[in-house]
């Protein structure tokens, strides 16, 4: 398998991919924000169509397009949590749309289009995968830097301000971030798909682990196992890969809840 050079740049950006969904995810969840990454992926998909309209790579049409409506979001939405989902179903509608044209008036196959909304192991190349290795450094850095604050103004927003935490600007920061991590991921389970690595490894994470740490290291292993497993079941039956990985996470999840209600059981 690893002989294929398309399964070795597929495996490397696979593990880059699970560890940022992994890490990421918990501050989504911890968010609220699963409904704000599926928006997401649907306005990576108008980037990725943006790209081939204009000749670009489908990725640094997804890198503008999402850090670009990451940021409306954030502006536009302030501090009104209550007008948030309002203004991400306007900006989703309007991106969504412009996807549709760029990809109308684009001279690329349905197939492209087709790998764009599923993904495509196959096309990771070398240069993708280090422009990928590049983007992922760069996001889990940031993510270190503003590390504590980050944690207070997720887990504690209320705190964190009477702390002088500045929440708003993290707030846009962290969708920037989210922005990042969806255009990299996409590359992998295409950009319909990408919510699975950014929330059900983090949602399983909270039932083994008590502390935000440990629900990072968890959710990056069940993203890894995922994104490993996926890939070599995809390349045993060259079925979809991002078929494997919804499949294998939503039954990481399963046993989450399993395994809480047993122990809620157990303590009552």
């Amino acid at each position: 398998m690893f002989s294929f050079e398309f399964m070795r740049n597929a495996y490397t950006a696979g593990t880059l991919i699970a560890i940022v969904s992994g890490v990421m995810g918990v501050f989504v969840i911890a968010r609220n924000m699963a409904f704000m990454t599926h928006t997401l992926s649907e306005i990576g998909f108008a980037g990725a169509s943006f790209g081939m309209f204009a000749g670009w790579s489908p990725l640094n049409g997804m890198l503008l397009f999402t850090i670009v409506s990451s940021i409306l979001v954030g502006r536009l939405s302030g501090t009104n949590e209550s007008r948030r989902e309002s203004v991400i179903s306007a900006i989703s509608g309007l991106f969504i749309g412009l996807g549709i044209l760029f990809l109308a008036l684009s001279d690329q196959s349905s197939s492209y289009a087709t790998n764009i909304l599923f993904g495509s192991v196959v096309g990771i190349s070398r240069a993708d995968v280090w422009q990928m290795s590049i983007l992922s450094l760069a996001i889990l850095l940031v993510v270190l830097l503003v590390y504590r604050n980050l944690k207070d103004a997720s887990f504690d927003p209320t705190g964190a301000r009477a702390n002088g935490v500045a929440v708003n600007i993290l707030g846009v920061v962290f969708l920037v971030l989210l922005a990042l991590s969806v255009s990299v991921a996409a590359q992998i389970v295409g950009s319909l798909l990408i919510f699975i690595l950014l929330t059900l490894p983090a949602a399983s994470a909270r039932y083994f682990a008590h502390s935000v740490s440990g629900m990072m290291l968890t959710a990056v292993g069940c993203a890894l196992l995922g994104v490993w497993l996926g890939l070599y079941l995809g390349y045993l039956t060259n079925w979809p890969v991002t078929f494997f990985i919804a499949v294998i996470e939503a039954a990481i999840y399963g046993i989450a809840l399993l395994v809480n209600h047993y122990q809620s059981q157990i303590t009552e």
